[in-house]
C-alpha cells in the first residue's frame, strides 16, 4: 500500500508513523496499539477514536480478500493474496485488542474476570456426553464428561451417550437441572467475589470488534451468489467458508475468554446503532455497494410468500390435478395473508371444486403478517444469523453463536432473533441438499433455546412462537399434498401428504416437529396453545393432512410389481408429527382444572372429523378392499376422551357426538381390525411383504399406544353407546363371515374364499374378546397397565432388561412420568420376574442376564388376551402358550395341553358400563348358539380356537351379568316380536337354558339337510304351524335390523335420506355362479346348556362324562372360585362355565341336572356327501402329512444337535469316533483308521495313506508367559506402561542373540529352541480320512461357491464329520500303534551298551522302513505337510541363522515345532503334570504322527559326528584345548549352555522311528546328568562368595564317601571349585546389583531350587514318553511331582527306599566318571569367561520357571478404560482415532480400520496381530466395548466381557449404562486364547481383507 495512502488514512499529525508504515512488515504493530490505547484513555478521546477508525478501515478493508474466491474462476489467480492479507488483519486485531501488550497475557487477564457460573461447553456431533435423569428438569439435559465426573451422581439413573446433533453442557443452569447435580466448579455462585472489570482492559475491544464483525459480514455478503436456477452452489459456499475459517475461529476463541469478553461481544452484536452506522455509512465505495446489493437480493427471498415460490409450487408440473392442488394448498395459507390473490390462480389452472376446501385460518391476520414477510435486520446478530442460515449452518458459526449463550442478555436476544428467522430457516432446510447435517445443526441450536421454560414462555408471548411454528409446519407440509383416494376416489375433496416425497421420506420435517414437541413440554406454553381456538383449528387442519395417508388397495389379480416402502415414512410421520405433540398436550391435561382444554380439543377434533367425512363423501359403508392405518384425528379424539374420564372427572356423554357420528367414527378403526385379520389370513399376499410390515408396525411397541390402543378404545366407546345388535352385526359383516354363521352344513360365502373363512372367523371372535376384555383405558391405573404389559412380554419369552424397556410401550412424551428405568418400572419388574444370571458353557454362545416370570405370575396373571394384542409375530402367541404348558407340567397343575386360561378383569369405570351390553344381546347369543351347534356337528372351517373364543365370550357374559333388563323387554313390543322364536330376552343367563326347536335355513339345493327334512315335512303336519313361529334365520334379521337403525337416524335429517343406499338384499340372493339356494327347516331341539354338555362328552370322548359337581358337594356353589378349574383344557372350560351358569340361576342348575339325567343319545353321525368326504379326507391327509414331516424334521434336528454336542464339546474327550487306538490287544499288528468321507476302514499304507484332520496355526501364546506372579494390568493412565522384556519370548530372543555373538552359528542353532513366538501348533479333532478322498473333497469345496468364511485356496476346510475348522492333513505312519508294547520288556543291557547303540543308530542315515529315494504317495504327503507347517508361520519366525537359507534353520525349526506342541500341551494341563491320567487330549493328540513327519525330515540332515552333542555328553575327550576354536574361528557353544529339552528332542528325532523304550530312557538319563550339572552351576553363580566357600568346604569333606557322585553337596562343591578357576566369580564388584537380596541358602531351599530347575525337563520327557509309548501319566501331589515323574521315567533306581527324605541327586546315573566329565564341561565355560565373564554368568542362569500365560488384567469399571482411551492419540499418526482399540495381550493402542496407520496395505490391527500374536489378535474396541478376534485372514466379533447391572452387553455403548467386568466371560476368552480354540468355538467368521 502506498505510503501516501497510509498517511492520509492515519491523518496528518504524526508524520513519523506513515513513514514506518511504508516499510511494510517493519511497522511495529504493538507500538501503534499502545499509542492508540493511550490516546483513547484520555478524557477527550475523539482524535484517538478517529485515528483508530482510520487504521481499522485500512486493515479490515473488504476490498481485496475474497474478490478472488467469490469470482470462482479468478480464484486460482488471486490465491496467494488473501491468505497473507487475512493473517495480517488478524494479527492487527490481536495487537489492538491487547493494546500493545502480548495477546496471550491479555487473554489470561480477561479470563481472571470470568464469573463461571455456567459451564456452557459446546460440542459437535459424536462427542461423548452424559445425561442424568435424576438431576434433569428438562429431558434434554446433558453434561460434559468433566462436569459429570466432578459432580456426585452415585446411584442416579444416568447414561453416557454419543451426541448425534451436538449440544452444550448444562452444568450450573438451574432452569434445566437440579442444583444438587452441579459439579464442584459450578456449585458456587461466584459472581459476588469476582472483582469488576477495569475499564481500560476491554476498551480497545469495544472499538475494534464492531469493525471486525462488520468486515466478516461483508465477506459473507460478498461470497454469496444467489444460486442460479436452483443449481446447488455448495462448492462456492464451502470455499468462502474455508477462507473465513481463521476469522470465525478468532471469534470463537474470544468467547472462550469468559464472561467479561462475552459481555462486550453481546454489546457489539445487539447494538442497533452500531449496525446502522456501519451498514448505512458506506459512502461511494463501489465494492461495498456491490455487497449491499447482493445482501438485498438474498433478503428478498426470505419471506414465505415471495413470488418465486409460487412458481416453484404451482407452475412446475403440467398435470392440472396436482399443481392445482399444490397451489390451492399454498393459497390456503397465504390467501388469508393478502399476499396472493388466489382466485384468479384457480381460474387459470382450471381447477374445479377445490375452492370448497376450508381456508386455513391463522389466529389473526395482522400479527401474523410478519411471519410471512421479508426479514428486516436491525443488528449484527440478526444479520449474522441470517448468513449462518444462508450458508446452511456452518459448524464453526453454530459453535460461535452457541458459545455465547452463557450470557443471559445474549441468550434472550439470540432466541428472539432465532424465532424471527424461524420460517426462513425451514424454507432453507427444505431446499437444502444436505438436509441431514443441516437438521442436526438446527436442533443443536434450538434445543439449547427451547428447553428453558422461562425463555420459551417469553418468546411465545412476545414473538408469537406458537403461531410461527404451526404456520411453518403447515407451510412445509402443503408442498407435498396429493388428493386422497380413500372412499370416493372421483369426488373426494380431502388432501393428504404424499409419503413418497423427500420431505417425508427423509424425515426433513423433524427439526421443526422436535422443536414443537420441546416447547409443548412446558406447561405455560402448552396452556397458551390449548386456550387459543384459532391455533387449535389450524392444528387440527394440519393433523387432517395425515388422516388417511398411505392408502393400501388390495391387489386381487396379480402381485404388485414394485413394493413401495413409503409406509416407513407414513408411520414415522404420524408418530412424530401427530402423536408426539398429542402426548405432549395430554401431559398437561391431568387435573380437573384443565377440563376446558380437553373440551376445546374434542370440539375442534370432532369438527375436523365431520369435515373429513364430508370431504371424502362418506355415508355409511366403507369402500371395499382398501385400508389406511393412519387415522390421527380419531386417535386425538380417543386419547383426549380417555384423559377426560380418567383424570379430569368429565362426564363422557358431554363429550360424545350424536349416534350417527358415532356410527361413522367406528367404521374406519373397525376396518383396520378386520384388515389385520385379512392380512394375517394371507388375503393381501399380492400386495407384497410391505403390507405385513404395516400390520406389524401398527401393533409394535413404539407405535401401539399411539395407534392400536386408541383405536380399540374408540371402538369400545362406540360399543358402549350404540345399539349392541347393530354393533355385533357390523363386526361380523366387516370380517366377512356373516354367511358362515348358518346352521346348514353347507353355505356359500359371496365375499370370502373358503380357505380364508376359518381364520377370519377366528379373527372376528378374537377381536370381540379383546374388545370386551381389554381395560387399558377403561379403568386400569398406570401401575396396573405397566404390570400387565410387562407380564405379557415376559410370558412370550425371557427378556433382557433393555429389551423389556424397549418393548413396554412407554408414553412417548418424555415428561409423562413413566420414565423407563423409573422407580415403578424396577419395582414392578422385581415383583413379576426373577433374574437369571448369565451362564457360560464353554463353547456355548454368550448368554445375557434374563428376566423370567415368577411361578405365581404364570399361575394367576398370565393373560392370553394381552399377549395376542401385543405380539408382532404370531409365533410369539404360540411361544407364550408353550411356556405356559411347560409351567403347568412342571408344577404338576395340569399334564395335558392346556387352553388359554380365563383371567378376571379389573372392574370397568362407570362411564363404560354399557360395553357389557354387547354380551347380552340376542345377535351375539344367536352367533354363539350357531357356532356351538356347528362345532358339535363337525361342520368344516371351525377350529379349536373358535371354540375357545366362543366359550370365552360365554364366560365373559356370565361373569358380567346384565343389569335388570325387564324394562327393555317391555319396550320390545310390536314388530320386533319375530325374534322370540330365537331367544325370549337379552340376558345370557336366561337365554342359555332356552330350547330352540326348528330353524329355517337357506341351503344350496345339493345340501344333505334337504333330503332329510323333506321327509320330515311330509310326515309331520305340525310343522306347517311351526314354520311361522318356531323358526328364524339369523342374519337376514341383522340386515333388517340395520335398515331399521338407519331409518331411526335418517328420520332426523331427511336430506340424507336420499343418499342412504338401501341395504341391498343381494347378499341373500346369490350371484349366478353360486348354487341355487332354497329354504330348509332344521330340527335342532337344543339349548346353549345342552350343547355345552354334549360338547363335554365330545371333548372327553366318553358318554355321560359330565356329572354336576354340586350334587356331591354343595359347597361348590357357594365359593365358585375353585383352583382346580383355573388351568386346564376345553373340558375344564366347559365345566367352569356350567358351574358359573348354575351359580347364577337356580333354573339353570335344575335344567343342567335334567339334561344330565336323560342319558344322552349319541350324536347322530352327520351324513356326509361323497364330495365333502373327499375334501375332508384330503384335508386330513394333508394335515397328517404335515405332522409327519414336522416330526421327521424335529427328529433330524435333535439328532444333529446331539451329535454336535458330543462333537463340539471342547473339553471332554471324543467318545463317538476316536482314532481306533487299540492298546489292550498286542496281537493286532496294524492300526486301523476309518475314513470319514468314504466310510471304509483299513490301515494306512504307502500307496493309500490315511491322514488326521489337523489345524495348523502359528501361536505366540508361549512367548507371553512371564516369570512374575503378579499379572500385568491394562494401562489406564499415562504413567502405566507395559514393557515386553520380561516375557518368555523376549528372554529367549536375548539368549539366542547373545550366543550368536560369541559362538559358531550352526552350533548356536542346536543349543536353543525357537517357536516361543510364531511357533506352529498342531491340533486335531481326531477324525481320519484317506488323503485321496480329502483331495476330491477339497475339489468339491472349491467348486461350491457358497463358502462359509474360510478360504479353500489356502487349503482350509471343515472336517466332513464334526465340521471343525482345519487346514491340513497329517499322514499316519504305516505300521502298528501297538509296537510300543513289544519294546517294554525289562531292559537288562548296561547303560554303556545302550549309549553305544544310540550313537550308532543316530549315525545310520535314513534307516527308515520307507526309503526316501523311492517316491511313494506317503513320502510325498509327508513332504507336503512339512511345507504346510513351514508356511503356517511367517519367515521371520523360522529364520534365525546368520546365513539365510542355511539347513540349520530348518533343523532348528523342526525340532522346535515338537517343542512348541509339548510345551503348549503342558500349559493346557495347567503347567504341571500333577493331574496325571491319560491325557484329556489323548484321543485328540496328533503328536505321535507329528513326530514321525518331523523325524523323517530331520534325518535328512546329519549332524557332523564330530559335533554331535551326544559324544560330549557320554565320552571324555583327551585333548581339551583342541575343542576351543582358535582366534579366527568362533568356538562351539559350551555344553552347559545348551538347552537340555532341545537336546532331548534332537536326540530322539535323530533316532530311527519307532524308537525303543530302552533307548529313550537311556537318552533321558544321560541328559539328566547334564541338566543337574547346569542346576548346580546356576546355583553357584547365584550364591554369594561366603556361600561358595562354605559349599566348597562341605563338599570337600564328603568327596570320598561311597556315593559321592550322587551327593549334591559334593557335586556342588566340585562345580564351584572348577568354575572358580576361571574369572567367572571374580567380577563380584560390578555384579553386586544382581544379588540384591542375598538369600540364606539352606539345604532345603537348595534342594527346592535344583528340583524346580529340573522339573520342566522331567515334565516334557514324561509327556513325550506318554505320547510315544502310550503310557499313562501317574497323578500326584504338587510336592512329590519330581519324584513321581523321575520314577516314571526310570531315573530312580528301583531299590530306592522312601524312608529318607527324597533328594534329587539320587536320580543321577553318570555314564562316565562324574568328576571327569564335569570338569570337562566346566573347562569350556572357563575358557569363555576368560574374556566375557559378564555374559558367561548371564548365560548360566537360565530362568526356567515360567508362569502360565494370561491376558492383561482389566479394571472393574469400563468407564475407566473408556475415559482414558477414547481421547488418546495414536502413537503412529498422533490423531485421535475414529475407532480406537487396545490389544488385550500386550496393551498396545491401535487404530482399527485407520487408514492413517496403514503399512503396505495392512491396517494397524491386522499388522499388530501378526507381530504380537503371529496372526492371532484379541482387541477390545473402545467405542463399542466388544472384543474382536483376528485369526489369520479372518476375524470375528467375540462379544463383550463388560456387562451392565442387569447382566447384558451394551454393544456400541448405545445405552451408555455403567458396565462392569464379568470375570467368567474373561476367563472363557483367556481359555480360548490359551487353548487355541477360537476357530472351533466362534462360528461367525468373515474375511477382513487386511482392512482392520
Amino acid at each position: 500500500m502506498a505510503a501516501a495512502a497510509a498517511a492520509a488514512a492515519v491523518g496528518g499529525p504524526q508524520p513519523p508513523q506513515p513513514e514506518a508504515a511504508a516499510q511494510g512488515p517493519a511497522l511495529d504493530k504493538a507500538a501503534t496499539a499502545a499509542h492508540l490505547k493511550a490516546a483513547l484513555s484520555r478524557p477527550d478521546n475523539r482524535a484517538g477514536a478517529e485515528e483508530l477508525q482510520a487504521l481499522l478501515e485500512r486493515v479490515l478493508s473488504a476490498e481485496r480478500p475474497l474478490a478472488g474466491a467469490a469470482g470462482g474462476e479468478e480464484a486460482a489467480g488471486g490465491g496467494g493474496g488473501p491468505g497473507a492479507a487475512e493473517e495480517d488483519a488478524l494479527e492487527w486485531c490481536k495487537c489492538l485488542l491487547a493494546g500493545g501488550g502480548g495477546y496471550e497475557e491479555f487473554c489470561a487477564a480477561v479470563r481472571a474476570y470470568d464469573p463461571a457460573a455456567l459451564c456452557g461447553l459446546v460440542w459437535t456431533a459424536n462427542f461423548v456426553a452424559y445425561r442424568c435423569r435424576t438431576c434433569g428438569i428438562s429431558p434434554c439435559m446433558s453434561l460434559c464428561a468433566e462436569c459429570f465426573h466432578q459432580g456426585d451422581h452415585t446411584g442416579h439413573d444416568f447414561n453416557m451417550f454419543r451426541s448425534q446433533a451436538g449440544g452444550a453442557c448444562d452444568c450450573g443452569d438451574s432452569n434445566v437441572m437440579r442444583e444438587s447435580g452441579f459439579c464442584r466448579r459450578h456449585q458456587i455462585k461466584s459472581s459476588s467475589n469476582i472483582p469488576c472489570v477495569p475499564k481500560d482492559l476491554l476498551m480497545m475491544s469495544e472499538f475494534v470488534l464492531p469493525r471486525f464483525i462488520f468486515c466478516l459480514i461483508q465477506y459473507l455478503r460478498e461470497g454469496y451468489n444467489e444460486p442460479a436456477a436452483d443449481v446447488p452452489s455448495e462448492k462456492d459456499l464451502n470455499k468462502v467458508l474455508q477462507l473465513l475459517e481463521p476469522q470465525i475461529s478468532f471469534l470463537e476463541d474470544l468467547t472462550k475468554m469468559g464472561g467479561a469478553m462475552r459481555t462486550v461481544l453481546t454489546q457489539v452484536l445487539t447494538n442497533q446503532q452500531n449496525y446502522k452506522d456501519l451498514t448505512s455509512g458506506l459512502g461511494e465505495n463501489a465494492c461495498a455497494k456491490k455487497s449491499q446489493e447482493k445482501y438485498l437480493i438474498a433478503l428478498k427471498s426470505s419471506g414465505l410468500t415471495y413470488p418465486e415460490d409460487k412458481l416453484v409450487y404451482g407452475m412446475q408440473e403440467p398435470s392440472a390435478g396436482t399443481s392445482a392442488l399444490a397451489v390451492q394448498g399454498f393459497a390456503g395459507v397465504t390467501g388469508t395473508l393478502g399476499q396472493v390473490d388466489s382466485s384468479d390462480e384457480e381460474d387459470q389452472d382450471g381447477s374445479q371444486g377445490l375452492g370448497k376446501r376450508k381456508r386455513v385460518k391463522l389466529s389473526s391476520g395482522t400479527k401474523d403478517q410478519s411471519i410471512m414477510d421479508v426479514l428486516k435486520h436491525k443488528s449484527f446478530l440478526e444479520e449474522l444469523l441470517f448468513w449462518t442460515i444462508k450458508y446452511e449452518f456452518p459448524q464453526k458459526m453454530v459453535t460461535f453463536l452457541l458459545n455465547m449463550l452463557p450470557d443471559q442478555e445474549y441468550k434472550v436476544a439470540f432466541t428472539k432473533t432465532f424465532v424471527q428467522h424461524y420460517a426462513f430457516i425451514m424454507k432453507t432446510l427444505k431446499k437444502s441438499h444436505e438436509s441431514d447435517t443441516m437438521s442436526n445443526r438446527i436442533v443443536h441450536i434450538s434445543v439449547q433455546l427451547f428447553s428453558n421454560e422461562e425463555l420459551a414462555r417469553q418468546v411465545t408471548e412476545e414473538c408469537q412462537l406458537l403461531d410461527i411454528m404451526v404456520t411453518v409446519l403447515l407451510y412445509m407440509m402443503e408442498s407435498c399434498l396429493i388428493k386422497s383416494e380413500l372412499q370416493d376416489e372421483e369426488n373426494s375433496l380431502h388432501v393428504v401428504v404424499n409419503c413418497g416425497e423427500a420431505l417425508l421420506k427423509n424425515n426433513t420435517y423433524w427439526p421443526l416437529v422436535s422443536d414443537f414437541i420441546n416447547i409443548l413440554s412446558h406447561q405455560s406454553v402448552a396452556k397458551r396453545f390449548l386456550e387459543d381456538h384459532g391455533l387449535l383449528v389450524t392444528w387440527m387442519n394440519f393433523v387432517s393432512f395425515f388422516q388417511g395417508m398411505n392408502l393400501n388397495k388390495r391387489e386381487l389379480n396379480e402381485h404388485v410389481e414394485f413394493e413401495s416402502q413409503t409406509y416407513y415414512a407414513a408411520f414415522a410421520a404420524e408418530l412424530e408429527a401427530c402423536a408426539q405433540p398429542m402426548w405432549g398436550l395430554l401431559s398437561h391435561c391431568k387435573v380437573r382444572e384443565t377440563q376446558e382444554y380437553t373440551r376445546n380439543v374434542v370440539r375442534y377434533c370432532l369438527e375436523a372429523l365431520q369435515d373429513w367425512f364430508d370431504a371424502i363423501n362418506f355415508v355409511d359403508e366403507p369402500a371395499p378392499n382398501q385400508v389406511t392405518f393412519h387415522l390421527p384425528l380419531h386417535r386425538y379424539y380417543a386419547m383426549f376422551l380417555s384423559k377426560a374420564v380418567k383424570c379430569q372427572e368429565l362426564d363422557l356423554d358431554s363429550l360424545l357426538p350424536d349416534q350417527e357420528m358415532l356410527m361413522k367414527l367406528m367404521i374406519h378403526p373397525l376396518q383396520i381390525q378386520a384388515s389385520l385379520a385379512e392380512i394375517h389370513s394371507n388375503m393381501w399376499v399380492r400386495n407384497g411383504l410391505q403390507i405385513k410390515g404395516q400390520a406389524m408396525t401398527y401393533v409394535q411397541s413404539h407405535f401401539c399406544n399411539s395407534m392400536i390402543d386408541p383405536d380399540i378404545y374408540l371402538l369400545q366407546v362406540c360399543a358402549t353407546r350404540l345399539d349392541p345388535d347393530y354393533f355385533i352385526s357390523s363386526v361380523f359383516e366387516r370380517f366377512k363371515v356373516v354367511d358362515l354363521l348358518t346352521m346348514a352344513s353347507q353355505h356359500h360365502n359371496t365375499v370370502l374364499d373358503a380357505e380364508h373363512e376359518r381364520s377370519m372367523l377366528e379373527g372376528a371372535l378374537t377381536f370381540l374378546v379383546i374388545l370386551l376384555s381389554l381395560r387399558l383405558h377403561l379403568g386400569m391405573s398406570d401401575d396396573e397397565i405397566l404390570r400387565a404389559e410387562m407380564v405379557a412380554q415376559l410370558c412370550m419369552n425371557d427378556r433382557t432388561h433393555s429389551s423389556l424397556l424397549d418393548l413396554i410401550p412407554e408414553n412417548p412424551n418424555p415428561k409423562s412420568g413413566i420414565i423407563p428405568g423409573s422407580y415403578s418400572f424396577e419395582s414392578v419388574l422385581s415383583a413379576v420376574a426373577d433374574f437369571k444370571a448369565p451362564v457360560f458353557e464353554p463353547g456355548g454362545s454368550m448368554q445375557q442376564g434374563m428376566y423370567t416370570p415368577k411361578a405365581e405370575v404364570w399361575d394367576q396373571e398370565f393373560d392370553p388376551v394381552m399377549v395376542i394384542l401385543r405380539t408382532v409375530y404370531r409365533r410369539d402367541v404360540q411361544s407364550a402358550m408353550d411356556r405356559y404348558t411347560a409351567f403347568l407340567k412342571q408344577s404338576g397343575k395340569f399334564p395335558g395341553n392346556p387352553w388359554p386360561p380365563y383371567k378376571k378383569r379389573t372392574s370397568l369405570h362407570p362411564s363404560y358400563k354399557g360395553l357389557m351390553r354387547l354380551l347380552h344381546c340376542k345377535t351375539l347369543h344367536i352367533v354363539l348358539f350357531t357356532l356351538l351347534y356347528k362345532i358339535l356337528m363337525d361342520h368344516q372351517n371351525l377350529s379349536e380356537h373358535v371354540l375357545c373364543m366362543v366359550l370365552y365370550l360365554i364366560e365373559l357374559g356370565l361373569e358380567n351379568a346384565a343389569e335388570d333388563d325387564s324394562a327393555e323387554e317391555v319396550s320390545m313390543g310390536g314388530p320386533e316380536r319375530c325374534h322370540d322364536s330365537w331367544f325370549p330376552g337379552s340376558n345370557l343367563v336366561s337365554n342359555m337354558r332356552h330350547f330352540i326347536n326348528y330353524v329355517r335355513v337357506r341351503v344350496p339345493e345339493t345340501a344333505p339337510e334337504l333330503k332329510r327334512d323333506s321327509l320330515a315335512s311330509t310326515s309331520s303336519d305340525g310343522l306347517g304351524s311351526l314354520q311361522n313361529s318356531g323358526t328364524a334365520q339369523v342374519f337376514s334379521l341383522v340386515a333388517e335390523r340395520r335398515k331399521k337403525f338407519q331409518e331411526i337416524i335418517n328420520r332426523s335429517n331427511s336430506e340424507a335420506n336420499q343418499v342412504v343406499r338401501p341395504k341391498t338384499p343381494s347378499k341373500w340372493s346369490a350371484p349366478g355362479s353360486a348354487p341355487q339356494l332354497t329354504t330348509a327347516i332344521l330340527e335342532i331341539k337344543e339349548s346353549i346348556l345342552s350343547l355345552l354338555i354334549k360338547l363335554h362328552h365330545k371333548l372327553s370322548g366318553k358318554q355321560n362324562s359330565y356329572y354336576p359337581p354340586w350334587l356331591d358337594d354343595i359347597e361348590v356353589l357357594i365359593q365358585p372360585e375353585i383352583p382346580k378349574y383355573s388351568h386346564g383344557d376345553g373340558i375344564t372350560a366347559v365345566e367352569r362355565i356350567l358351574l358359573k351358569a348354575a351359580v347364577q340361576s337356580r333354573m339353570n342348575k335344575r335344567i343342567i341336572e335334567e339334561i344330565c339325567r336323560k342319558v344322552t343319545p349319541p350324536v347322530p353321525p352327520k351324513k356326509v356327501t361323497a364330495a365333502e368326504k373327499k375334501a375332508l379326507d384330503k384335508e386330513e391327509r394333508r394335515q397328517k402329512a404335515r405332522e409327519r414331516q414336522q416330526k421327521l424334521l424335529a427328529e433330524f434336528a435333535s439328532r444333529q444337535k446331539s451329535f454336535m454336542e458330543t462333537a463340539m464339546d471342547v473339553d471332554s474327550p471324543e467318545n463317538d469316533m476316536p482314532m481306533e487306538i487299540a492298546t489292550a490287544e498286542p496281537q493286532v499288528s496294524e492300526a486301523v483308521y476309518d475314513c470319514v468321507i468314504c466310510g471304509q476302514s483299513g490301515p494306512s499304507s504307502e500307496d493309500r495313506p490315511t491322514g488326521l484332520v489337523v489345524l495348523l496355526q502359528a501361536s505366540s501364546v508361549l512367548g507371553q508367559c512371564r516369570d512374575n506372579v503378579e499379572p500385568k494390568k491394562l494401562p489406564i493412565t499415562e504413567e502405566e506402561q507395559i514393557y515386553p522384556w520380561d516375557t518368555c519370548a523376549a528372554v529367549h530372543d536375548v539368549r539366542l542373540s547373545l550366543l550368536q555373538r560369541y559362538f559358531k552359528d550352526s552350533s548356536c542353532l542346536l543349543a536353543v529352541s525357537i517357536g516361543w513366538e510364531g511357533g506352529v501348533y498342531v491340533q486335531t479333532c481326531g477324525h481320519t480320512l484317506h488323503i485321496d478322498c480329502h483331495k476330491s473333497y477339497m475339489e468339491s469345496l472349491r467348486n461350491d461357491q457358497v463358502l462359509q468364511g474360510f478360504s479353500v485356496d489356502k487349503g482350509e476346510f471343515t472336517c466332513p464329520l464334526c465340521r471343525q475348522f482345519a487346514n491340513s492333513v497329517l499322514p499316519c505312519y504305516p505300521g502298528s500303534n501297538v509296537e510300543n508294547n513289544l519294546w517294554q520288556r525289562p531292559c537288562n543291557k548296561s547303560t554303556q551298551d545302550l549309549i553305544k547303540e544310540v550313537e550308532e543308530l543316530q549315525g545310520r542315515p535314513g534307516a527308515f522302513p520307507v526309503s526316501i529315494s523311492s517316491e511313494t504317495n506317503l513320502s510325498k504327503e509327508m513332504e507336503s505337510v512339512m511345507k504346510d507347517i513351514k508356511n503356517t508361520t511367517q519367515k521371520k519366525y523360522r529364520d534365525y541363522s546368520k546365513t539365510p537359507g542355511s539347513p540349520d534353520n530348518d533343523f532348528l525349526f523342526m525340532y522346535s515345532v515338537a517343542r512348541t506342541n509339548l510345551e503348549l500341551e503342558l500349559i493346557h494341563r495347567g503347567g504341571n503334570l500333577c493331574s496325571g491320567g491319560a491325557s484329556t487330549a489323548g484321543k485328540r493328540s496328533c503328536l505321535n504322527q507329528l513326530f514321525h513327519v518331523l523325524a523323517l525330515h530331520m534325518r535328512l540332515y546329519t549332524i557332523d559326528s564330530e559335533y554331535n552333542p551326544w559324544k560330549k555328553l557320554t565320552q571324555l575327550v583327551e585333548d581339551m584345548s583342541s575343542q576351543l576354536g582358535n582366534e579366527e574361528q568362533q568356538p562351539e557353544v559350551p555344553i552347559l549352555y545348551h538347552d537340555v529339552i532341545s537336546l532331548l528332542l534332537i536326540q530322539i528325532l535323530m533316532m530311527p522311528q519307532p524308537l525303543h523304550k530302552e533307548h529313550f530312557t537311556c537318552i533321558v538319563k544321560v541328559l539328566f546328568t547334564l541338566l543337574y550339572t547346569q542346576a548346580l552351576a546356576a546355583l553357584s553363580v547365584k550364591g554369594s562368595e561366603e556361600d561358595r566357600s562354605a559349599w566348597k568346604h562341605i563338599g570337600a569333606l564328603k568327596k570320598n564317601t561311597c556315593d559321592a557322585e550322587k551327593s549334591y553337596e559334593v557335586l556342588l562343591s566340585f562345580v564351584t571349585s572348577e568354575l572358580s578357576k576361571g574369572k567367572l566369580y571374580s567380577e563380584e564388584g560390578t555384579q553386586e546389583c544382581a544379588v540384591v537380596n542375598p538369600i540364606a541358602w539352606s539345604p532345603e531351599s537348595m534342594e527346592k531350587y535344583i528340583q524346580d530347575f529340573c522339573l520342566p525337563f522331567l515334565r516334557i520327557s514324561s509327556l513325550l514318553q506318554h505320547h510315544l509309548f502310550g503310557e499313562d501319566l501317574p497323578s500326584c501331589q504338587e510336592e512329590e511331582e519330581f519324584s513321581v515323574l523321575a520314577s516314571c521315567l526310570g531315573l530312580l533306581p528301583t531299590f530306592y527306599q522312601t524312608d529318607h527324605p527324597f533328594v534329587s541327586a539320587s536320580c543321577l546315573d553318570w555314564p562316565v566318571a562324574a568328576f571327569d566329565i564335569i570338569s570337562q564341561w566346566c573347562f569350556e565355560i572357563r575358557s569363555f569367561t576368560e574374556r566375557h565373564a559378564e555374559q558367561g554368568k548371564a548365560l548360566l542362569i537360565q530362568e526356567s520357571r515360567w508362569k502360565l500365560p494370561h491376558l492383561l488384567q482389566l479394571p472393574e469399571n469400563y468407564n475407566t478404560i473408556f475415559q482414558y482411551y477414547h481421547r488418546k492419540t495414536c502413537s503412529v499418526c498422533t490423531k485421535v482415532p475414529k475407532d480406537p482399540a487396545v490389544c488385550l495381550v500386550c496393551g498396545t493402542f491401535v487404530c482399527l480400520k485407520g487408514l492413517c496407520c496403514k503399512q503396505q496395505s495392512y491396517c494397524e490391527c491386522v499388522l499388530h496381530s501378526q507381530n504380537c500374536g503371529a496372526g492371532t489378535g484379541i482387541f477390545l474396541l473402545i467405542n463399542a466395548s466388544v472384543i474382536i478376534i483376528i485369526r489369520g485372514h479372518r476375524f470375528c466379533l467375540w462379544g463383550s466381557v463388560y456387562l451392565d447391572a442387569h447382566g447384558e452387553e451394551d454393544r456400541d455403548l448405545r445405552r451408555g449404562k455403567p458396565l462392569y467386568i464379568c470375570e467368567e466371560r474373561y476367563r472363557v476368552l483367556e481359555q480360548q486364547w490359551v487353548s487355541h480354540t477360537f476357530d472351533h468355538i466362534n462360528k461367525r467368521w468373515g474375511p477382513h481383507y487386511n482392512g482392520l
